[in-house]
């Protein structure tokens, strides 16, 4: 169900440099709960077939120079990858003042590299949300320890809020959250992608196996996080002694899925500060 334009938003513009996936993705959760109106957000992409796409999409202005962009935007949202935050800085900073919010969700780059480039000192938050805020089911780190007004994290949660679960952390854990949460959704779909195949390999239609493999994914998680059960303890009321779950988690124990996965967060979360240090 939509939301109100919430009132402390009523009066803000909207920008995002970069219109990418992550940027997509949050504008189309913004537009759809009515957080805050089309009219309200401009985007800037080098990409004009991304501009195009983006303006159709949402019914939105679009433009190519940054500058232009964090004139007319009072929360700026930086969503480039970053190998280029360097020069977006540059084109960004002759206009960015204390009177401008500047909210990062570039993985890697920290606070402090923000700020060195932009000396004229706007406000900073640095963010980790995912891609699941495009269905209002995302998972969103705000640091806490950023460099900003009290009444800017909540600014910053209140254009989250509709979009998923937020957290408050310290700005250290930002790079743990970017290889778990961050990447976190390649990792499910790769895991709903091999659960269907197992039932297609079983003799399950392709469309049934992946309805079965998303919706028990789904059903898992909300489970959990309705109960708040031990993980473990939730395993355990499915594996019956001598029962088909049981000979399921042996293959699955077997290949070190366990270890796989934190394998996967740790990798991910190295790669993370690795970009940030150029």
């Amino acid at each position: 169900m939509s939301l109100d334009i919430n009132t402390a938003l009523k009066d803000k513009s909207l920008g995002f440099i970069g219109a990418g996936n992550m940027a997509e993705a949050m504008i189309r959760g913004i537009i759809q709960n009515q957080v805050v109106l089309p009219d309200r957000i401009l985007a800037s992409d080098l990409s004009g077939e991304r501009r195009e796409h983006i303006s159709r999409t949402f019914g939105m202005e679009t433009v190519k120079e940054n500058r232009s962009l964090v004139n007319q935007s009072n929360v700026i949202f930086l969503a480039v990858k970053p190998q280029a935050v360097p020069q977006v800085l540059a084109d960004m900073a002759a206009d960015m003042g204390p009177e401008k919010l500047l909210v990062s969700i570039v993985a890697g780059v920290p606070i402090k590299t923000l700020s060195s480039g932009l000396p004229k000192g706007p406000r900073i938050v640095r963010t980790m949300p995912n891609t699941p805020m495009t269905v209002m089911e995302g998972a969103m780190a705000i640091a806490s320890d950023s460099p900003a007004l009290p009444e800017d994290l909540e600014t910053v949660e209140t254009l989250f809020r509709p979009l998923g679960s937020t957290v408050r952390i310290e700005e250290k854990l930002i790079d743990a959250v970017t290889g778990l949460s961050g990447s976190g959704p390649a990792y499910v779909f790769m895991v709903l992608e091999a659960l269907a195949d197992g039932g297609v390999k079983m003799g399950l239609p392709r469309d049934v196996a992946e309805t079965l493999a998303a919706q028990t994914l789904l059903g898992s998680a909300k489970l959990f996080l309705e109960t708040r059960m031990n993980p473990g303890q939730l395993k355990c009321m499915v594996t019956s002694p001598g029962g088909t779950t049981i000979a399921g988690i042996h293959e699955l124990e077997k290949g070190g899925i366990r270890a796989s996965f934190m394998n996967a967060v740790e990798s991910a979360t190295k790669r993370s500060i690795e970009l940030g240090k150029g």
